[in-house]
C-alpha cells in the first residue's frame, strides 16, 4: 500500500517526538514510524537499574515538565512513561511495530518503505539516535564458546549473569552503573580505555548542571574551542560510588583489553586475566543499511549533515552526538534541534510549495 504525505519521522524517541512536537504546533501533517512494540520502548527495554546522570528539570521534552523532585534523577521506566504520556498529551501520530525497510530518493520525493506499506513524502526527518548496533570488539570472536559474554543491550539485572567473577569491559556510565550492581554479589574486574574522571553530582548545594546551564557549556557548539576540546575527552562519571568500590576492592580496575584467545584476556599493559563471564559496556555504532540514497554520505560516525541539514533537499536528521552542540544527543536539549530542523522544514515547504511539479499527481503510484 501506497500512501502520500508531507513529512515523514523515522524514529519515535526523544528526538523524534520532540521534532513532532515543534510540527504539531505548526499544524504540519507529519507521521511518526518507529519499530518498537510501543512509545518509550527504547528505555524500558534497558537494563533495570538504570538511572539518568541529568535531574528531571533537564530530562524533560519540550512543552511538559517531567513529573517528581526536579533535582533528583529520573529511572528509565520513569522516562518510558513519561514518553508515552508526552504521545499521549499531544496527540503527535505515531506508528508503532512500523520497520523502516528503505529510505530512496526520486524525482524530489522520499519513499520510506515499510513492513506496512511506502509513504510517499517531500521530506524526511531520521531521528533514531546514536543507540542502533551494539559494538563488541573483533577479538571477542577469539573467546573460548565457554565464555558467558553479553552486550548491555541485553543485560537486564544480575541475575542474567552466573555468580561468578565477572569483567565488565567499558568505563561510561552504562559500565560504571552495572559494575556497581554486580559488584554487591560477586568480584568484578572493570576495563577501561582511559582515565575515569569522577565528578559531584552537585557543587555548592547546586546541581552540577545548573550550573552547566548557567555558563552554557552544553550549548557549546562541536566548532567551538570548547566544543573540540570536549569532542576529544571521554564524559565524566557523576558520583562517587564507583570510586569508593574501586578503593575498597569489590572492583578492580584493570587498562584497556587488547586481545583475547580462548579464556586468557590481554590488557594494553601486559596484565592477562582468565575469565569465565564479560559483559561488554562498549556501546554501539550508528548503522543505516535501510538508507539507500548513494548522494548522502554517511558511515559509523552518523549521517554527513550541517547542524542536521544534510546536502539532499528535504533530508534532516535530530538526536546525533554533537549534532549542533554538547547537549544533542540528551533528552534535555534534544529539543533546540529538533526546533531549528523544524524551522528548516517549514522554510523549504514554503519555498517549493508553488513551484511546478512540487506537488504533482502520485496517483499513478497505487494506493
Amino acid at each position: 500500500m501506497l500512501r502520500r504525505i508531507d513529512i515523514v519521522v523515522i524514529g519515535g524517541g526523544q528526538a523524534g517526538l520532540s521534532v513532532g512536537y515543534y510540527l504539531h504546533l505548526e499544524q504540519r501533517e507529519f507521521v511518526i514510524l518507529d519499530q518498537s512494540p510501543e512509545v518509550g520502548h527504547s528505555w524500558s527495554s534497558r537494563y533495570d537499574s538504570l538511572t539518568l546522570f541529568t535531574p528531571r528539570r533537564y530530562s524533560a521534552l519540550p512543552g511538559l515538565p517531567l513529573p517528581g523532585d526536579p533535582w533528583d534523577y529520573p529511572t528509565k521506566d520513569e522516562i518510558a512513561d513519561y514518553l508515552r504520556c508526552y504521545q499521549d498529551r499531544f496527540a503527535l501520530p505515531v506508528q508503532v511495530e512500523t520497520e523502516v525497510i528503505s529510505l530512496a530518493y526520486r524525482k524530489g520525493r522520499y519513499y520510506v518503505t515499510t513492513n506496512k506499506g511506502t509513504w510517499i513524502a517531500n521530506q524526511v526527518v531520521v531521528a533514531t539516535g546514536p543507540f542502533q548496533s551494539p559494538y563488541v570488539p573483533s577479538f571477542a570472536d577469539s573467546l573460548s564458546a565457554a565464555v558467558l559474554q553479553m552486550h548491555t543491550f541485553d543485560y537486564r539485572n544480575p541475575e542474567m549473569l552466573p555468580l561468578a567473577d565477572t569483567l565488565v569491559i567499558g568505563g561510561g556510565n552504562s559500565g560504571a552503573q552495572i559494575a556497581l550492581e554486580l559488584s554487591l554479589s560477586r568480584q568484578v574486574y572493570l576495563s577501561v580505555s582511559h582515565n575515569i574522571q569522577f565528578m559531584p553530582y552537585r557543587f555548592l548545594g547546586k546541581s552540577l548542571f545548573w550550573w552547566y546551564e548557567l555558563i552554557g557549556l552544553l550549548r557549546k557548539s562541536p566548532d567551538s574551542w570548547v566544543g573540540r576540546r570536549f569532542q576529544k575527552k571521554k564524559d565524566p562519571l557523576y558520583g562517587y560510588e564507583l570510586r569508593e568500590a574501586i578503593a575498597s576492592g569489590r572492583i578492580k580496575l584493570l587498562g584497556r583489553a587488547v586481545h583475547a584467545q580462548g579464556k586468557q584476556i590481554s590488557f594494553a599493559d601486559g596484565f592477562s586475566l582468565e575469565v569465565d563471564t564479560i559483559l561488554w559496556a562498549t556501546g554501539f555504532r550508528m548503522d543505516y543499511p535501510w538508507i539507500h540514497i548513494p548522494e548522502l554520505a554517511s558511515d559509523h560516525a552518523g549521517i554527513e549533515h550541517e547542524r542536521g541539514v544534510t546536502a539532499i533537499p528535504g533530508l534532516y536528521v535530530v538526536g546525533l552526538p554533537w549534532q549542533s552542540c554538547r547537549g544533542s544527543a540528551l533528552i534535555g536539549w534534544v529539543h533546540r534541534d529538533a526546533e531549528f530542523i523544524s524551522r528548516m522544514i517549514i522554510q523549504y515547504g514554503e519555498r517549493y510549495a508553488n513551484e511546478d511539479n512540487s506537488y504533482e499527481d502520485l496517483s499513478s503510484y497505487g494506493s
